[in-house]
């Protein structure tokens, strides 16, 4: 079931920044609400999501940033690709980010905007903000990961 629910799934945008720098608690799946135009844009991976960032207001979650090309096709003529867009999750757990961010000074960070079923999804996560040594001890991780697949394969050649 979990395998063939994942190859349901076409990742458009990665935040790859974001697990670089912030602590990820806790991820949740949230709906984005898009125009015709902007879901064409985003079928055809004219997303970018690296700098986005999510607010709460008013009792809702807010996509701010995320940048979604102008349909070429599209006849409109007034189109902001960065406005925000509203995300759709259940009333508790729109609670639950909003609390925990006020409370706690955490933050939502988007990390990747996928298709799924043909709607368009939106992976996001509380996370905490890296302090510098934090990022260099994840550079050094992923460096020793880097050397030991390079010597595995020259061991297997």
């Amino acid at each position: 079931m979990k395998q063939e629910e994942e190859s349901n799934i076409k990742v458009i945008a990665l935040n790859k920044k974001a697990r670089f720098q912030y602590h990820i608690i806790e991820a949740c799946e949230a709906g984005l609400v898009l125009t015709g135009a902007e879901i064409k844009s985003v079928r055809l991976g004219q997303v970018t999501i690296t700098e986005s960032y999510v607010m709460p207001w008013n009792g809702e979650l807010f996509l701010h940033g995320a940048h979604i090309a102008p349909y070429s096709h599209s006849g409109a003529r007034e189109y902001d690709p960065t406005r925000k867009r509203k995300l759709l999750l259940h009333k508790h757990e729109i609670e639950k980010f909003t609390g925990r961010v006020e409370a706690k000074g955490l933050t939502i960070v988007p990390l990747r905007l996928y298709l799924k079923g043909g709607r368009a999804k939106l992976e996001i996560a509380l996370a905490k903000g890296k302090d510098a040594p934090d990022k260099r001890e994840s550079i050094k991780s992923r460096e020793g990961k880097r050397e030991m697949e390079r010597a595995l394969k020259r061991r297997s050649s």
